[in-house]
């Protein structure tokens, strides 16, 4: 296990390359999304730049220990509706045992207190590395973790470790069309699969996302969109949109609805992330 917070790197706000170095933010790379209107909402951003991403993340640390042994590990639902706020709120009424989830200090985890999971994934996204933290693996249990030395990122292996474990439902969240593909493959229906951080993902890859998971997050992709429309999915919210495509996928997202009060999207004005990303395998 490293010493110190370690190193944890994230795609974050606009698709920008961040990385912590033992709680302190050592490199800021260049956003690929100019506007995003969870953070004009949230945090009042008109424009995305290095500088007011590199503020956010040093905010974050400060706020709740972010990627450091500081990390705040319990939490309510931070924005109203979010893949997250879905999850939890699937695990409070028993419609998932558990959720795999990934999170700076643990790498993939199977998570079955809805409140650690919110405080865990709520106010992150776009995970790529991270580092042991014992606050966070002692708050979810070494033995929850696919690796509590590495804290690796792996979805495929998350799932096997929750079948393994007895859950006979679980979510995962995944950002891998090839790990949607192989999670259905080994555990059917038994797998509530979630797309999220889509956004560098190909056409060809957001077919296959739409074909293998049960509800997904727009995110910054114009494919997403399109492919929403062409298959006439349910959708909700109007700025990062989530779809929802199975039967249990949209009872899910229904679910965290009704529980607010809101109803799906009926053609209000769209207030999407600019530029919307076109993915492609020449852009790797």
């Amino acid at each position: 296990m490293t010493t110190g917070h370690g190193k944890h790197v994230f795609d974050a706000i606009g698709m920008t390359r961040v990385v912590i170095q033992d709680g302190k933010v050592v490199s800021v790379g260049k956003p690929e999304l100019k506007y995003c209107p969870l953070f004009k909402k949230f945090r009042g951003m008109d424009e995305i730049t290095p500088e007011m991403v590199k503020e956010n993340i040093e905010f974050r640390i400060k706020d709740f220990g972010f990627c450091t042994e500081n990390r705040v590990v319990r939490a309510d639902d931070y924005i109203t509706f979010g893949v997250s706020e879905i999850l939890s709120t699937s695990l409070e009424k028993g419609k998932i045992d558990a959720a795999v989830i990934a999170a700076d200090g643990c790498g993939t985890a199977v998570i079955t207190d809805p409140y650690i999971l919110q405080g865990l994934c709520g106010r992150i996204s776009g995970l790529v590395e991270t580092s042991p933290l014992k606050v966070v693996l002692d708050a979810v249990g070494r033995d929850n973790v696919v690796d509590s030395e590495t804290v690796p990122v792996n979805m495929v292996e998350g799932s096997i470790l929750a079948d393994r474990k007895g859950h006979k439902r679980f979510s995962v969240t995944v950002c891998k069309p090839e790990d949607a593909l192989r999670i259905r493959e080994l555990f059917g229906d038994r797998a509530i699969i979630v797309g999220v951080h889509t956004s560098h993902i190909t056409r060809c890859g957001v077919e296959t996302m739409f074909d293998c998971c049960d509800f997904l997050t727009a995110c910054g992709s114009r494919w997403t969109r399109e492919v929403a429309k062409e298959r006439g999915v349910l959708v909700a919210g109007n700025k990062v949109e989530i779809f929802g495509i199975t039967n249990i996928g949209k009872e899910l997202v229904l679910d965290k609805l009704e529980s607010i009060g809101k109803k799906p999207y009926s053609g209000e004005p769209l207030d999407e992330p600019k530029p919307l990303l076109e993915w492609s395998r020449s852009m790797r």
